[in-house]
């Protein structure tokens, strides 16, 4: 089963959602404004994928936070405090494959690659 995580208001998370649903792959919908995302999970996507890819520097609750809280996402503990304040932060969407994987935002070749 994959599971997404993300917003569901945020454009990407919409595109992936209704690419997953075009190619009838089963999936869950985790939105993490509302159910938020658990430490243990933050640390798992951290393994994965990397701060850097983890965290959207690019939007504007990035860019709304002082110097000093930016500073926090420099080593995990202090990412994972910030995203879990702040979901926004993290980019969108989080999917966990069904081989246990994880991928960080949305891109049509990508999903493709990985339903077949």
């Amino acid at each position: 089963m994959i599971h997404v995580y993300g917003i569901p208001n945020c454009d990407t998370v919409k595109k992936s959602l209704q690419f997953l649903q075009q190619s009838n792959a089963g999936f869950t919908f985790h939105n993490f404004k509302k159910e938020g995302v658990s430490t243990e999970q933050l640390s798992r996507w951290i393994k994965q994928t990397g701060l850097d890819s983890l965290i959207n520097k690019k939007g504007t609750t990035w860019k709304g936070l002082e110097p000093e809280m930016q500073e926090q996402a420099q080593d995990p503990a202090g990412a994972i405090r910030l995203m879990q304040s702040y979901p926004s932060l993290i980019k969108r969407p989080v999917v966990e494959w069904a081989d246990g994987s994880v991928t960080t935002g949305f891109s049509e070749a990508l999903f493709d690659a990985r339903l077949k």
